[in-house]
């Protein structure tokens, strides 16, 4: 049973999508498609049944999938053991990466990198959701999650904690306001975050708490392409205050969300109880000296 095509159908579960898998894993639908047929062909029994836009595991399904985990956790495990054999003189590290939020990877890769420059850094770029599992399931050593996780399952590094803020064209209605209560968007046209990202979730569950389903019209993981639609006339966005700072006050307002506020809460997670590689614990270590001592309340309080 080839690795490959185990962990590809593994990311279709997860995922629910063959499409947004292929996005994931950066190869193309009909890729995945065939690795997973491979696969059923090899075991000799269909393991995907879909009914509309509905996936549903069959017993065999439910089976290799259960185990399939199993097994790449372990190939994760065996890899990062053999790496540790160096000490650090060679081997390779793979870290979950969630789009928003990258930036504040930055610092620590840059000095991990200078400090060791054998070790092999590779970005596994998807949402916080998607690393959380993949933490969990024992694929990931590292990467990042939004807070609140499981403690039993994970333990963090809190890395900031922030606030989303509205953000609009300048000329809205809230031009000279000192912030915005949450039900007062309730009509208006939303650029959302990505169905797999965590964030997601977050901003439905507070739009339920003010009282209202939010309008989307659009979705997107990246904040600078959600901006450039605001800008557009799309409609409007939920950002963290860091990156509502980059944006031309000439062009945007930006003011808190209240009533609920809603937190950003972004760490670095890694299975508790699990096993760290050298590798990862230097990470971890560099991680604590190269972050900012919880930066970032002077975001949150001021509008721009």
């Amino acid at each position: 049973m080839e690795l490959r095509a185990l962990r590809y159908f593994v990311e279709v579960v997860r995922q629910q999508s063959f499409t947004v898998a292929a996005e994931q894993m950066f190869v193309t639908q009909p890729t995945i498609s065939k690795m997973v047929k491979s696969l059923e062909d090899e075991i000799g029994s269909p393991l995907l049944l879909r009914d509309g836009r509905q996936m549903m595991l069959t017993d065999a399904g439910r089976i290799v999938f259960q185990r399939g985990q199993e097994v790449l956790a372990a190939h994760a495990q065996l890899q990062a053991e053999l790496d540790d054999l160096d000490k650090l003189g060679r081997g390779q590290l793979t870290i979950g990466i969630p789009p928003m939020g990258g930036s504040l990877f930055t610092p620590t890769i840059a000095a991990f990198r200078q400090r060791y420059p054998k070790v092999e850094l590779k970005l596994f770029e998807q949402g916080a959701r998607g690393i959380e599992a993949a933490l969990i399931a024992g694929e990931l050593e590292l990467g990042g999650v939004l807070q609140p996780v499981d403690p039993q399952a994970l333990d963090v590094l809190p890395m900031t904690r922030q606030l989303l803020w509205l953000v609009a064209r300048r000329g809205s209605r809230w031009d000279g306001t000192q912030q915005v209560p949450l039900g007062d968007l309730a009509t208006e046209p939303f650029v959302f975050y990505g169905e797999s990202l965590a964030l997601n979730d977050v901003v439905l569950n507070a739009c339920r708490t003010a009282g209202f389903a939010p309008i989307i019209v659009g979705r997107s993981g990246h904040w600078d392409f959600m901006a450039a639609l605001v800008q557009a006339g799309v409609g409007i966005a939920l950002l963290p205050a860091p990156y509502c700072r980059r944006l031309d006050p000439v062009q945007f307002t930006c003011l808190p969300v209240v009533e609920p506020e809603i937190p950003w809460e972004m760490a670095i997670g890694w299975r508790r109880n699990g096993y760290l590689s050298h590798a990862a614990r230097a990470w971890l270590d560099v991680a604590r000296e190269t972050l900012p001592s919880q930066a970032g309340d002077e975001f949150m309080h001021t509008p721009v």
